[in-house]
């Protein structure tokens, strides 16, 4: 791997080694079997291309300072994985199945792990589908679970730099009581023309609101959004918002570290002028500090940071998470498992 410029990657694919593949047939999950063919055979009337029976995670593996491999919350991804089979009613990967594949994956993978210093770190996919074949609409009988890895650099090529943001009230990413709360491929599918708008205008990042009055925030394009106010760490609660793993850690330390009090609730759009700091978090870019929010309703911009370095909480937010992550300061959560 000499020849990769670990500094310069970009978040995209790139073919690794291994990847790991588990079934479920005949009401019980097989063996994991370990796999070097990127492709996957599936039968034309599987479940997962014709009704949306599918379920995907996103975690991180890192290379520590101290030269030792590990992922971040492996057992939370598992557990909301699970959660995201229950609501599509797809047959859910066992907690202890999950880890084995996960850990099997990057071991197999470890020549890929970017080296400590890079910044760039090894993307997890996990992929759960129903490959068993219907035509008429009901659950699979059969499912594919697999893990992927691929190494990558920061999701926004601005890295840990404020980012402008626009709102869009044209296009919902999921409705009141949809899938928004599970991590389903059509919720991104329905992401992507927003996506498209936005950058066709010169924004890097999508705001929704709630689809239902378009008076909350909803999510920041693929991550969830958070504010600081007097104090506090104010984050949007909501059926439609994913349940962020990142987001859940960020509110950790901000209680116990920052001793910021915590709010996840409805957060009104109305509120945007009033907030100190802004930013969105996530598995692919930790926390992308926003800089300012396009309103075009109102022909308005909210101006969180004049130049390009993030507000003071995101900041100390964002190191100490990566600190953990990566071995540079103790992990007294319990949150990093070694592979």
């Amino acid at each position: 791997m000499d020849n990769l410029d670990w500094r310069n990657l970009g978040f995209g694919y790139m073919k690794t080694d291994y990847n790991v593949r588990c079934y479920y047939r005949n009401g019980k999950w097989g063996r994991l079997e370990l796999h070097s063919d990127e492709y996957v055979p599936m039968h034309m009337a599987a479940t997962c291309l014709h009704y949306g029976q599918e379920a995907f995670e996103g975690q991180k593996a890192f290379m520590g300072k101290d030269g030792k491999v590990r992922v971040f919350r492996v057992e939370e991804n598992a557990r909301r994985m699970q959660s995201s089979a229950d609501y599509l009613q797809m047959q859910p990967v066992p907690v202890e199945l999950f880890v084995e594949a996960v850990k099997t994956v990057v071991d197999a993978n470890r020549r890929f792990v970017p080296p400590y210093g890079t910044g760039a770190t090894l993307y997890i996919r996990p992929l759960l589908i129903g490959s068993g074949a219907k035509v008429g609409v009901s659950p699979a009988d059969e499912y594919l679970f697999i893990v992927f890895v691929t190494p990558v650099g920061p999701y926004y090529k601005e890295g840990f730099r404020p980012i402008r943001v626009m709102i869009d009230r044209d296009h919902d990413r999921a409705a009141p009581h949809g899938t928004g709360h599970v991590k389903a491929g059509g919720n991104y599918g329905a992401s992507l023309i927003s996506e498209e708008v936005a950058h066709k205008r010169g924004y890097p990042g999508i705001l929704y609101l709630d689809s239902a009055e378009k008076k909350y925030i909803d999510e920041c394009g693929t991550s969830n959004f958070f504010a600081i106010r007097d104090g506090k760490y104010i984050t949007p609660h909501s059926h439609s918002i994913l349940p962020s793993i990142t987001n859940m850690s960020l509110r950790t330390i901000a209680e116990q570290e920052l001793g910021l009090g915590i709010e996840q609730r409805k957060v009104e759009a109305a509120e945007l002028p009033t907030f100190e700091e802004v930013g969105c978090c996530g598995t692919a870019a930790v926390i992308s500090p926003i800089k300012s929010i396009y309103d075009p309703q109102s022909d308005h911009t909210y101006v969180y940071c004049d130049g390009d370095e993030a507000g003071p909480v995101c900041t100390r937010l964002f190191h100490r998470l990566q600190g953990i992550q990566f071995g540079e300061s103790e992990d007294s959560y319990g949150w990093m498992t070694e592979v």
